[in-house]
């Protein structure tokens, strides 16, 4: 993410779209193709309450998906320095079309159980792999747009494919487990035959224990993962104390449908171009604003009493979001060395998914004891989460020369 001089013209997001390689536009492809489809996890509820299972046991399979997904933050990372890019993408793929198969005929609670963490497992395991494979592909200066592109993609290809998904639910629940199959099935197809086999060579791939000892001693890095940890938290509110706010006010579920909507919305139509500024900012500076705006629409809901006032909030965090997701992406895309760079995106990927285990639990906590006390909290938490951001100067890491170069041009890397 190299910073654009003064004295270069400025480049508008067609150019910036246009030079992308081709092999980050099939990434693209393939991910929009899979999540089109990737609603069966979804309506895992309904499809067991259909069944005759009561409603904590359909919690309880849910939430094994989650506790998969969470493991294939790391086990994906791993797997893709380990095996390559395009290998552990394929595994994920073509091993997530088979979980999803089996989900829709095991009976057995048990086995739901076991199946549903395999599924959540596979069909998240390629996304480490795909975060780092864009960070092969595309150059230094162009990443935030690819990560702002795969994510614009993705959001579209998932709104879209909800809406699909309750058609093919009303006629055959299988139907929606057999659509989310072929769509894996068929982004495998795309790695297999596109992607390069970039697999590390052999004692280059920072293996086992000591390769995340070099991760881990990355203070940078380190210091990041904490900010992204606490704004992670305060983001899922969406999900938890969010919903509970908006009935508390008198307004519907419907209200509440609409206020996500236009969070999706928003990302869909804003983040290319913002992508486009932010490409032009030090990487820190922009994840600290976009972390910072993030808890400030958050604390910003203790004043929201109606549906304008709560579209403002809404709008406020979904701008930070903008801001610092493809940044963060590519962020942790610079810091990393290659042969690790599948490792690092999985740790940011779990980190960031912890939001979806300390938010409900300490968004619940609090909650109950002082609502308007918890949105000050979160405005606090954006704002800790922004200044260890921005007060981050170097890595205390041992690089090699190469890496130290590629880290110096990145803005936010070693320059104070």
């Amino acid at each position: 993410m190299s910073k654009q001089t003064s004295g270069q013209p400025r480049r508008t997001m067609r150019q910036n779209l246009k030079e992308l390689p081709a092999q980050a536009w099939l990434l693209t492809i393939g991910a929009t193709i899979n999540r089109f489809a990737s609603f069966a996890t979804v309506f895992l509820v309904l499809y067991l309450r259909s069944h005759g299972f009561s409603l904590p046991k359909a919690g309880a399979a849910v939430a094994a998906v989650g506790i998969g997904e969470l493991v294939a933050s790391v086990l994906g990372g791993h797997l893709a320095d380990r095996i390559g890019r395009r290998n552990t993408i394929a595994l994920s793929m073509f091993c997530s079309a088979a979980s999803m198969l089996a989900l829709s005929q095991v009976r057995p609670f048990l086995a739901i159980l076991a199946v549903a963490f395999l599924a959540g497992t596979f069909a998240e395991l390629y996304r480490p792999a795909g975060a780092a494979l864009v960070a092969d592909v595309v150059p230094e200066g162009q990443r935030v747009t690819a990560y702002a592109v795969l994510r614009f993609a993705i959001n579209l290809g998932f709104a879209a494919g909800v809406a699909t998904a309750g058609l093919l639910a009303d006629h055959s629940f299988f139907l929606v487990f057999a659509t989310d199959a072929a769509s894996s099935i068929i982004f495998g197809v795309i790695a297999l035959l596109s992607f390069p086999d970039n697999r590390s060579p052999a004692g280059t791939q920072g293996e086992g224990r000591g390769g995340y000892r070099r991760i881990l001693s990355d203070r940078a890095f380190a210091f990041f993962l904490v900010a992204s940890a606490l704004v992670a938290l305060v983001y899922f509110q969406q999900q938890t104390t969010l919903p509970i706010h908006v009935l508390r006010q008198g307004l519907s579920k419907t209200d509440f449908g609409l206020l996500l909507s236009l969070n999706g919305l928003i990302v869909v139509v804003f983040e290319l171009p913002i992508s486009v500024v932010t490409m032009r900012v030090p990487a820190r500076q922009a994840l600290s604003v976009g972390f910072l705006l993030i808890g400030l629409g958050f604390a910003l809901t203790a004043l929201a009493h109606s549906m304008p006032m709560l579209f403002v909030t809404v709008g406020v965090w979904t701008v930070g979001e903008m801001i610092s997701a493809p940044v963060g992406y590519a962020y942790v895309a610079d810091l990393a060395p290659k042969e690790l760079r599948g490792r690092y995106q999985g740790l940011y990927g779990l980190f960031w998914a912890s939001g979806t285990v300390t938010g409900p639990i300490l968004g619940g906590l609090l909650f109950t004891v002082s609502a308007n006390g918890f949105w000050a909290l979160c405005g606090v938490l954006g704002l800790a989460a922004s200044a260890l951001t921005f007060g981050i100067r170097q890595r205390l890491v041992t690089l090699g020369e190469d890496d130290v170069a590629a880290i110096e041009r990145a803005p936010g890397g070693l320059k104070p």
